[in-house]
């Protein structure tokens, strides 16, 4: 589940050159103001950051099409009730609109997106994680992972999101369901969603073992560690 685990087979069509110099950018510490907010999300918008109204398309070069009588969402690891969701298992559980921003790495932001899908507490509720479990994995139909603590997803804004803006969430934005955490640089809000693993031990992702930061709290700058 680390970012050891992908091979160019894997995502075939993979941007190298995007995300070698991505890389570089972690080691540069491009970007970095060095200015640390007064007081954390004191201010709405994070230092380095800048206001869009489109939202960009940033992937690891596929954007994997799902068709949704395919689509599965497993949870499985330190849970007392792993879970395998289809389409319409996923559409039974309690549904929630939220309003949240966007901050992304690469210094853009975006205020007031209306999401629709599945809180993670509600998630929670149903799969029951188990007392040694302290951080979580997600896994990605195109091979991507990122990880977070227990912690932050339980957070009462994360939401495994299925529509944006009252239309289901299209392909390259994440659709059919994406992860939202706002509190957190958007890298940690996995696209394509496939596997939520549950452990007692943090497994950095893809970009947190290619230089990123491991928690990415725009707040304080963390984009790379």
């Amino acid at each position: 589940m680390s970012g050891d685990d992908y091979k160019p087979g894997l995502l075939g069509q993979i941007k190298d050159k995007l995300i070698s110099s991505k890389q570089q950018w972690a080691k540069d510490g491009r970007l970095l103001t060095g200015e640390a907010a007064s007081a954390p999300q004191a201010r709405r918008l994070p230092p380095g950051q800048r206001l869009v109204r489109d939202w960009p398309v940033l992937d690891l070069g596929v954007q994997p099409n799902i068709l949704l009588d395919k689509w599965q969402l497993s949870v499985g690891g330190l849970v007392a009730n792993p879970v395998k969701l289809g389409w319409n298992d996923f559409l039974d559980l309690p549904q929630t609109d939220t309003v949240s921003d966007i901050h992304c790495v690469t210094a853009w932001s975006r205020y007031d997106n209306r999401w629709a899908g599945v809180l993670a507490r509600d998630l929670l509720k149903l799969v029951k994680p188990r007392p040694e479990a302290r951080h979580v994995v997600f896994q990605s139909y195109d091979g991507y992972a990122t990880n977070v603590t227990l912690e932050h997803f339980s957070a009462p804004d994360v939401l495994l999101a299925h529509s944006w803006e009252g239309d289901p969430l299209k392909r390259e934005h994440g659709g059919p369901v994406r992860v939202v955490m706002p509190r957190w640089y958007f890298w940690k809000s996995a696209k394509w969603v496939k596997h939520i693993a549950f452990l007692d031990r943090d497994a950095p992702g893809y970009w947190e073992v290619r230089g990123y930061h491991n928690e990415g709290d725009p707040w304080k700058e963390d984009r790379y560690g």
